[in-house]
């Protein structure tokens, strides 16, 4: 089952990466590459070495899969090792020595993969398994390694939990791009915040559970199991002693890894002195005494720079009295913020450590009537050595989110060669190779927040909008029809109306189009709508009253198709609808819409 899921996914990968032969990335942005245009095929004998610390490790099974009919010898070796191992010893001088660090080397004779750690030797299988997707294998050397030390995703959303098949398919995802971490969450999983928090978690949860952490160590990824018990917990032995027994629970399950919130809360919950307590109990009591356990990890009540109360005390708190080994969180300057420099400056002399960064993008619970799809910009590319790690809180679309995660995995292995749009632009053929300018198309246009409580805006249609911006200027302050303009946008409309039609209609990623599909209905009648209302303003224009009176016609029914798909999908309590190409698009479309009828009464 395992070498099937493997092959399915070099499968995927091949036809990636023969979409973009000619200009093949490896994700993330190796620090170093070094190729050559001579290439070697790989015969039908060949032989693996795998290093002594590396027997059953995620790396050793990659790599199986890969090369399946080893020989005992053969002239053609793949060989992986850890540093320290014979294997490799002749290239532990190539070997980086930042963690999770590998050195990768592809010639005639064969392919060395030699990690600093057990982590890096999977990462340089996983750039390999890239390779191997080419037409042809590359000769090549590779020595790479992460600027942050923790990269990866807390499922910390608000809405609607993943599901177990969307947190698998992650998990896999993680393991592709370099992410090492993954924190579990979600603000309405009961068993997790309140009421039930204390309480073990049934049967079939914990069964699935324990699945996620055997697929999260496949996939070189800390599973990290988080408890938010601020809302109602009491600070007296009995809640300590629950809160011990859950995290036991839960280490019974396989868990190494656990983290303490204390975010969104108020009243007895919020109180630095005792959260310091308790986390300290819990540092010493249970992470140092089980001795496999990660760092563990809390998320602060004042966990952003708006919310921060100075003269209270309570980041100086922490920062004095919580044990050094424990990770804070920090989302930046507000809830929903790009982090840079200043932010950095800021927060660190008061935690005295390094903030362990939970960006809040491109999670949506705040606008749930919009989808993210947008380039990941706007973080500063030189922090790396400020911050202990680089987390995203994703939307509760588990695939659509993988537009942004893509290029947070880009960015937070190498910050220097990071370019967010020739990012986004891979993230979006990694998800959809076969149909990939039209899922570019639909990105493009559903990517702003629109007026948020955050204040977060995100660029949206830019590539149209000096169109659209033109053709609004000639025809609401002169009554004239700009026709480059005009024709630009209808080409666009056309996009619009073709690409949705062909993503509807794609069988290349179900899930993907499953979440995304109430969008891209509203997307096609946009598209139509816009196409309408330029022939509208093309017939006033022109004098012709019989095509008028048919373009307005249509574009008001489509006004009625697109107020039917607003109110019937995705009926969330909080800002229920189907909102789409918002920031630009369609309020140029209802104006133009508004200006033909207010001149001809049509």
């Amino acid at each position: 089952m395992k070498n099937m899921v493997l092959l399915l996914c070099i499968l995927f990968l091949c036809s990636w990466a023969e979409a973009d032969a000619q200009g093949f990335h490896l994700q993330p942005t190796p620090q170093k590459y070094v190729g050559s245009e001579d290439s070697v095929f790989i015969p039908a004998r060949y032989s693996l070495q795998v290093g002594a610390t590396l027997r059953g490790s995620a790396a050793e099974q990659l790599l199986a899969g890969l090369f399946p009919d080893a020989a005992v010898t053969a002239d053609f070796s793949v060989c992986i090792g850890m540093k320290g191992d014979k294997s490799v010893r002749k290239y532990a001088a190539r070997i980086p020595k930042q963690a999770e660090g590998y050195y990768l080397k592809i010639d005639k004779e064969g392919i060395v993969v030699a990690g600093a750690d057990r982590r890096g030797v999977f990462y340089g299988v996983q750039t390999l398994v890239q390779l191997i997707a080419l037409p042809k294998l590359p000769l090549v050397e590779v020595t790479d390694y992460p600027d942050v030390p923790y990269r990866g995703v807390v499922e910390g959303f608000y809405g609607v939990p993943w599901s177990r098949e969307a947190r698998l398919s992650q998990l896999d995802f993680y393991g592709r791009n370099k992410m090492n971490i993954y924190i579990y969450g979600p603000k309405d999983d009961p068993y997790h915040s309140s009421p039930n928090w204390r309480k073990p978690y049934p049967a079939q949860e914990a069964e699935q559970l324990k699945e996620l952490v055997e697929c999260a160590r496949r996939n070189e990824v800390l599973f990290y199991w988080a408890i938010h018990p601020g809302k109602d917990i009491r600070w007296n032995t009995e809640d300590r002693d629950l809160l011990m027994e859950k995290f036991e629970s839960m280490y019974r399950l396989g868990i190494r890894a656990f983290a303490v919130f204390f975010d969104d809360i108020s009243g007895e919950g919020t109180s630095a002195e005792k959260q310091v307590e308790l986390l300290n109990d819990i540092y010493h009591n249970f992470v140092k005494v089980k001795g496999d356990v990660a760092p563990l990890l809390m998320c602060p009540t004042e966990y952003n720079r708006l919310w921060t109360k100075l003269e209270g005390g309570y980041l100086a708190t922490l920062g004095g009295k919580l044990h050094p080994d424990i990770g804070i969180l920090w989302t930046g300057d507000k809830v929903v913020a790009c982090i840079d420099k200043p932010t950095m400056q800021f927060v660190n002399p008061l935690l005295k450590r390094k903030a362990f960064i939970w960006w809040n993008f491109p999670v949506s619970d705040y606008v749930r009537d919009r989808l993210l799809l947008g380039a990941v910009y706007g973080n500063g590319t030189d922090i790396d050595d400020d911050i202990s790690a680089f987390i995203s809180n994703p939307m509760e679309h588990a695939e659509a989110s993988k537009i942004a995660l893509f290029s947070i995995a880009d960015y937070a292995w190498n910050m220097d060669a990071y370019k967010s749009d020739a990012s986004w632009r891979r993230a979006v053929r990694y998800l959809m190779p076969g149909h990939a300018a039209a899922l570019q198309v639909f990105a493009s246009h559903n990517s702003d927040l629109g007026g948020n409580e955050h204040d977060f805006r995100r660029e949206e249609s830019e590539q149209i909008r000096p169109a659209l911006e033109r053709l609004l200027d000639a025809y609401c302050r002169e009554g004239k029809r700009e026709v480059a303009a005009a024709s630009a946008v209808t080409e666009e409309c056309e996009r619009m109306i073709a690409s949705a039609d062909l993503l509807l209609a794609s069988d290349e990623n179900p899930a993907l189009i499953k979440e995304i599909s109430p969008w891209l209905m509203q997307f096609k009648l946009l598209g139509e709508f816009g196409r309408e209302v330029l022939c509208m303003l093309a017939a006033q224009c022109d004098g012709k009253k019989t095509e008028l009176e048919k373009a307005a016609s249509h574009a008001k029914a489509l006004q009625v198709l697109m107020k039917k798909i607003d109110a019937t999908y995705n009926q969330n309590g909080f800002q229920p609808g189907v909102k789409t190409g918002s920031c630009h698009l369609k309020p140029a479309f209802d104006r133009l819409y508004q200006e033909v009828v207010q001149r001809t009464g049509k």
